[in-house]
């Protein structure tokens, strides 16, 4: 096998006409003989470059509106065969067969088609049949054959050919090779996902996932562990999708809590401002505000200790006076749908602090999926889109919440299902003022929340702990009486859970003997 090949001929026909015109034309001044297909000929043609019609290598005319054009031997033949094989040269020569040498290709736009909300014959019909077929020969002749199939390695390809006097070496042809074969299983996997949904088949037989590398990072959670970022597609407004304006290269960790952070903030679209404040993927501090300044303040004030570091999301651009007071204490990033001109002049000065714009807010009611690795598998679920229906409460004891307790009820709830489990989440007014994760016992995390509202108080000099008069939301239904009564005697005056317990009747007793007031969702929010 030789590792440097000098190529003469060029098979190219892509959907995506990016740099076509200038790469096509570096071949052809290097000798390279250019052949293709339909649109990809035309456009070539206009751009003043020779190109030989594929038909004319195959003796057969483009044919069934286009769906059969490539799949013939004169074409697999020159993308498969073995150049240094006695057997395969003589077939090439017995049947009229030229080699080709380069494979420029690139898929109908399945994926951005499905996007776009197409119906299901538009779909198939931008179902690629013959590209993959090319690619995946190509691929697998990289011995001899360099196979491009993405316009971002256009330059590489020039390079490479620049370096080695007009030809390519098999460890860039190999290199393009892997790339090619993650590209086809990425668009299988776009179009058995896209069937299995549009079909309703909720756990197909097999499933595939599929990414784009976004960013490789020095690290994962920790500093031994390597990592990178792959990006869905999908367009959802978040982390993946947000531009950075300023700040070092998001971590690992920065990505995981910043998407927790939006998550969580996306929650109150359509309300009056909010800001979450995120700790190691947990909220410390949530509140709506008259303004968002004063959102963040209610926020940061739930936890001030653990704001430091934190991540911060907001619901609204970001406006000058938010982002001083944000500035004052060490932030490790800023996502927001938007800032103004005074708000980043502010940031500027900090050069450490990310900040993140975003195009809106995620929609919570979204269907999507959630995937998790375990040793051996795969664990598949709907992401957690369920929205509370005020309507759909039922008030499990004598008393029944006051209007301002209602709305304090349903705030919890909403932030408590961003909360670890077990996941208990105090509130006041429209903020957070304690909040308990991720602890084996729901009785734990209740009092842990509790003694969080104790350090705010003594932070912010209040005469007692703001728990009292507060509500408080369990993501969980109270296995027994014992965190509800550590609730209420943090000062809690009303109960938000799912219910659903075997002791459901002694903690409704327990709820009525203390004055609460509580309701049930008939819906669980785990968190894991």
């Amino acid at each position: 096998m030789a590792d440097l090949i000098r190529p003469e001929r060029a098979l190219i026909s892509v959907s995506d006409k990016t740099d076509l015109e200038e790469m096509a034309r570096a071949l052809s001044l290097r000798g390279v003989e250019l052949v293709s297909t339909g649109g990809t000929a035309k456009a070539l043609r206009a751009a003043g470059l020779e190109v030989r019609d594929v038909s004319e290598l195959t003796g057969f005319p483009e044919m069934m509106d286009g769906r059969v054009k490539t799949l013939h031997p004169m074409v697999h033949g020159g993308l498969l065969a073995l150049r240094d094989d006695a057997g395969h040269t003589a077939s090439m020569e017995e049947h009229g067969i030229a080699p080709i040498d380069i494979l420029v290709v690139n898929l109908y736009p399945f994926e951005a088609t499905v996007a776009k909300g197409a119906d299901w014959d538009t779909c198939i019909e931008n179902i690629d049949i013959g590209g993959p077929a090319m690619l995946r020969a190509a691929a697998k002749n990289h011995a001899h054959v360099a196979v491009v199939t993405d316009p971002e390695d256009y330059g590489a390809l020039l390079e490479e050919l620049d370096g080695n006097d007009g030809a390519t070496s098999f460890a860039f042809r190999r290199n393009l090779a892997q790339i090619t074969y993650a590209r086809t299983a990425s668009y299988d996997a776009a179009v058995s996902t896209w069937m299995a949904g549009a079909m309703k088949i909720e756990a197909p037989r097999r499933r595939t996932f599929a990414g784009t590398l976004a960013q490789t990072m020095r690290y994962g959670e920790n500093p031994h562990q390597s990592a990178a970022f792959y990006t869905d597609g999908s367009g959802r407004p978040g982390v993946a999708t947000a531009k950075q304006l300023q700040g070092k290269e998001l971590s690992y960790n920065n990505i995981n809590d910043t998407d927790a952070a939006f998550e969580l903030v996306s929650e109150f679209a359509g309300q009056g401002p909010a800001c979450a404040i995120i700790k190691h993927a947990n909220p410390c501090g949530v509140a709506g505000g008259a303004t968002l300044a004063d959102a963040y303040s209610r926020a940061f004030d739930c936890d001030r200790t653990s704001a430091f570091g934190g991540i911060v999301a907001l619901n609204r651009p970001l406006d000058a006076e938010t982002a001083a007071a944000i500035a004052e204490i060490f932030t490790e990033v800023v996502i927001a749908p938007g800032a103004d001109d005074a708000a980043r002049e502010i940031f500027a000065a900090k050069k450490n602090l990310r900040l993140l714009i975003t195009d809106g807010l995620a929609d919570p009611a979204a269907a999507a999926t959630t995937v998790r690795q375990v040793s051996g598998g795969y664990l598949v679920q709907d992401r957690d889109a369920h929205h509370l229906d005020p309507a759909g409460l039922t008030v499990a004891t004598k008393r029944a919440p006051s209007e301002a307790e209602m709305a304090d009820l349903i705030f919890a709830w909403t932030v408590a299902k961003h909360v670890k489990s077990n996941a208990i989440v105090y509130a006041k007014d429209g903020a957070t003022v304690g909040v308990g994760a991720g602890q084996m016992s729901r009785v734990d995390s209740t009092r842990i929340a509790a003694r969080k509202a104790e350090d705010m108080a003594e932070a912010l000099g209040l005469s007692e702990p703001p728990t009292r008069g507060s509500v408080v939301a369990s993501d969980a239904f109270f296995p027994f009486p014992d965190g509800l009564l550590a609730a209420a005697e943090a000062g809690a005056t009303a109960v938000i859970q799912p219910g659903g317990s075997m002791r459901d009747k002694d903690v409704i007793a327990a709820a009525d003997e203390a004055g609460l007031a509580m309701v049930l969702t008939g819906v669980r929010h785990f968190r894991h």
